[in-house]
């Protein structure tokens, strides 16, 4: 293999001379060959490394701290990334020692070398354009990899979001579909009270759609950053005046609403910008996995179950059991929603292990939001195509478990008074009779009044008074 020469702190080392990272990015590699997944696993926080390398590039041409000819090449080097070339030279591990140094050294030693071929000049060459004084300048790892964190997360939501929203309509059109549909509301696996299938698929839409808005929000936070504030928010190394200027050009290359932090010191060990975006995962999460037992309940049988609704058959179910059938699609929503909380534990560790003006732990932080955001993508995708919209309700199951229902007798309550009630439905569950035929039989009620009381626009909805 050909190699190059490159010196650092450490010493010399050879790197592959076809390499457009450098000693620094190689001497991570090996240190830190712990999840086997590289940053570029993560295409949107290598984009939003080289928006902040670009941004940097800019501004210090702006101070008159670069020349033309580096901060073009700097430039042009950063926007061939952010169009996802040279990402596979992004190799470090994810999970990394020295809160983040080794994926800034990366993207620093990627985009010097990208600029100094096209200023004509060969790999490791730094005397020409150098990562840490020219693609580095004014910045520290501490404030230019959370920045790019920040952003990333946020191009990662915007991915994930419309794949939420997508799920949402999805389930909206089921609310419609299965809209005059009359089964059984269930509490503590309990017969309640009545409802509609469509009901059941509404509630499902909207507590999803709350969410989608509670991540904007959580996006918001993320607008805040410390770009500017170098190693602990002092902004040492920089020229009067330089983090609002290279905030508001990150914010106009980048198309995000971004903001200098009122106080860098502050920004620059606080993590709670990430925990509180990362408890809006875990809450999604929790909501994910509750909707995927309640359509693993509602299909469950098919023949012994409450079978109210058919999944679409994915693939066959048992190597011992001929024509089983498992409900796949909610299972992997159900595990993908594990991981996501599990993540939450770990980042609300990681942003407990700062310690004074800086939080070491930050890798760990930021793997697990893009890895959460990535999961529930993918995993929201899977559920809406290959379960939601292919489920079949079973119109039979659900009326036959109205019928024989107990649970019914709470809409003749107030006709008919507690104790009746509480009577009845006791000889129903002992005799195995029903509610509607008992009260018959007794004469607390016609059956046209019963007919009434029992339809779906009677149970459905509270009573409206005669005026």
């Amino acid at each position: 293999m050909n190699t190059r020469s490159e010196y650092d702190l450490l010493g010399y080392q050879d790197v592959p001379s076809d390499a457009w990272y450098g000693i620094q990015t190689q001497r991570a590699a090996a240190n830190f060959a712990i999840t086997g997944v590289p940053i570029s696993h993560f295409p949107e926080l290598i984009r939003a490394l080289a928006l902040v390398k670009q941004a940097a590039a800019l501004t210090n041409h702006d101070y008159r701290l670069l020349s033309t000819e580096k901060t073009d090449a700097i430039v042009s080097a950063c926007q061939d990334i952010t169009q996802d070339q040279y990402h596979d030279q992004f190799i470090v591990d994810v999970i990394q020692g020295g809160a983040g140094t080794s994926t800034n050294m990366n993207a620093n030693e990627v985009i010097a070398n990208v600029a100094l071929v096209k200023l004509g000049h060969a790999r490791g060459d730094y005397q020409f354009l150098h990562p840490n004084d020219d693609v580095n300048r004014s910045q520290s790892t501490n404030d230019a990899y959370p920045t790019a964190a920040c952003l990333g997360i946020q191009f990662a939501a915007d991915a994930f979001v419309p794949a939420l929203a997508s799920l949402k309509a999805a389930l909206e059109d089921k609310g419609r579909e299965f809209a005059h549909i009359l089964k059984m509301g269930r509490t503590q696996l309990q017969d309640a009270v009545p409802m509609t299938l469509g009901q059941e698929f509404d509630a499902f839409a909207v507590t999803l759609g709350e969410d989608i808005d509670r991540i904007s929000e959580a996006c918001a936070l993320l607008c805040e950053v410390n770009l500017g504030g170098t190693a602990i928010g002092t902004g040492i190394n920089t020229p009067d005046g330089y983090s609002a200027k290279v905030v508001a050009c990150l914010a106009n290359i980048s198309g995000k609403p971004l903001v200098p932090a009122t106080n860098l010191v502050e920004a620059t060990s606080d993590m709670g910008a990430f925990v509180f975006f990362s408890g809006i995962l875990k809450r999604l999460a929790i909501k994910l996995s509750k909707m995927s037992n309640d359509l693993r309940l509602l299909s469950s049988g098919p023949r012994t179950g409450l079978g109210e609704i058919q999944l679409p058959p994915m693939q066959p179910g048992s190597s011992i059991m001929p024509g089983k059938v498992n409900p796949v699609i909610p299972e992997a929503m159900n595990q993908t929603a594990y991981q996501v909380i599990a993540a939450d534990l770990a980042v609300t560790l990681a942003a407990e292990a700062g310690q004074l003006q800086l939080n070491a732990m930050e890798p760990m932080i930021i793997y697990n939001l893009l890895n959460s955001l990535k999961m529930l993508k993918e995993a929201c995708q899977m559920l809406e195509h290959r379960c939601i919209r292919g489920i079949i309700a079973n119109e039979q199951a659900c009326a036959a478990h109205v019928d024989n229902s107990i649970g019914i007798i709470t809409a003749l309550v107030p006709h008919i008074g507690y104790s009746n009630a509480s009577r009845i439905a006791h000889t129903a569950l002992m005799t195995g009779g029903t509610v509607k035929a008992l009260i018959i039989a007794e004469n607390l009620m016609s059956e046209a009044q019963l007919n009434l009381l029992l339809s779906p626009q009677s149970m459905l909805a509270p009573h409206k008074e005669a005026s």
